[in-house]
């Protein structure tokens, strides 16, 4: 398996992990790894000048766009996810992109293509698409006018009278950057997460462009002595938990791809159920049974005695885990993962304090107000994890409830 050191320098910036999940996929190194994460984070927002991790803000914009030069040709391009294929996919005409798109991700990429010449790229850097000209909406929110964009599942909303407001109004694309990449070629890129990349780029009245660097302008994200206590003590606990459990548990479950790929769906399902872990020993349980029954259907899908043999054998492996680990050290496993979400979400709800533009979900009767889509710690590694509260943005994600940008 991939340790959480190197999972996103072998993946690019295409995938990144939930903090709780490094305790499933790194074992012992991954849960220390969050822990550690958590403990920077905590001292970034009480002030420590020798903070060890940085914090960027998630934008909740759609699609992902990479933008810069081909270092094969020194050509501008833009491209969506293929470009890290093997053969890469990257747009530097229109008619590069006709060959490849269609409809309103057609209309966004020569939009990109069109605009982000002017901002002067330099190499390769990775964000979101935030919004195009005809995305901005103006709505009345709480008796006040407000232009919003909504490019996926979060509705962003700035004051209509605001300079940041007019900023927008006179703009024709809207991109958030989050992610530099470095290399001689695009299979031998590495990303670096963290860094300030607007404020190295040109400026033009036509592009609205930032980067995702947290900052807490108005000083109200700053964590209280109370709230420092609180958040200490949760870690405390979590660490007493991960002292007394034994590294062939805990690691036996990121070195089997099966079991650690079906304890992540299943947890999964929770979450897009708005359900948290809870009663850890009825979870454990509860995910037994959810395994023998995905087993089951597995098998009943398979028609031939080789094809049954196989989803034997995957069931035995999974199994085994169970068969062979004392039920409290499971549990275990996951009192500890609370815990670190415990702790997360006392960061998450003190830096959406800091928010400059309004987030808001959609819905048929109107709006709701929600905090970010989360955030991101990277550590001076390099490393990085996604600070999510999952019940909140996670369930809203897949819930029918909230409208979507690409619901017309």
């Amino acid at each position: 398996m991939l340790s959480l050191s190197n999972y996103l320098t072998e993946q690019k910036n295409t995938h990144m992990e939930h903090l709780e999940d490094a305790v499933l996929n790194g074992g012992v190194n991954g849960t220390r790894d969050a822990i550690n994460f958590l403990r920077g984070t905590r001292d970034n927002l009480t002030g420590n000048a020798k903070k060890s991790v940085d914090i960027t803000t998630k934008f909740d914009g759609a699609p992902a766009i990479f933008a810069g030069t081909d270092p094969s040709d020194g050509k501008f391009f833009v491209a969506k996810k293929g470009i890290f294929n093997k053969n890469p996919k990257v747009y530097k005409t229109n008619a590069d992109i006709d060959a490849d798109t269609k409809g309103d991700l057609n209309t966004k990429m020569k939009l990109a293509l069109a605009e982000l010449p002017k901002l002067g790229i330099k190499g390769v850097i990775q964000g979101d698409f935030l919004y195009a000209k005809e995305d901005i909406k103006k709505v009345d929110i709480d008796g006040e006018p407000h232009l919003t964009f909504h490019p996926n599942t979060i509705v962003y909303a700035v004051p209509e009278k605001t300079d940041l407001a007019k900023t927008i109004r006179r703009s024709k694309i809207g991109v958030v950057w989050h992610t530099t990449y470095r290399g001689k070629s695009f299979d031998s890129m590495s990303a670096s997460f963290g860094e300030e990349i607007a404020s190295s780029l040109k400026t033009t009245k036509s592009v609205w462009s930032v980067d995702a660097v947290y900052r807490d302008i108005s000083g109200k994200a700053m964590m209280t002595k109370e709230e420092s206590e609180e958040f200490s003590a949760i870690l405390s606990e979590a660490g007493k938990i991960f002292s007394n459990l034994d590294k062939k548990t805990l690691d036996s479950i990121s070195q089997n791809e099966e079991l650690l790929l079906r304890i992540k769906t299943f947890m999964n399902t929770k979450v897009r159920a708005g359900k948290k872990i809870g009663n850890t020993s009825r979870f454990t349980s509860e995910l037994v049974d959810y395994l023998l029954d995905y087993f089951g259907k597995e098998d009943e899908k398979r028609k031939t005695p080789r094809g049954k043999e196989g989803v034997t054998k995957r069931k035995e492996s999974v199994m085994m885990f169970f068969q062979n680990t004392d039920k409290k050290k499971i549990q275990m496993i996951f009192d500890l993962m609370n815990l670190l979400v415990d702790a997360k979400l006392i960061l998450i709800k003190k830096m959406d304090q800091a928010n400059t533009v309004n987030t808001l979900l959609r819905t048929k009767d109107g709006y709701k107000v929600t905090g970010q889509e989360g955030f991101v710690a990277i550590d001076k590694k390099g490393n990085a994890v996604k600070l999510v509260d999952r019940l909140q943005f996670s369930n809203a994600n897949f819930s029918s409830e909230f409208i979507k940008g690409w619901q017309r």
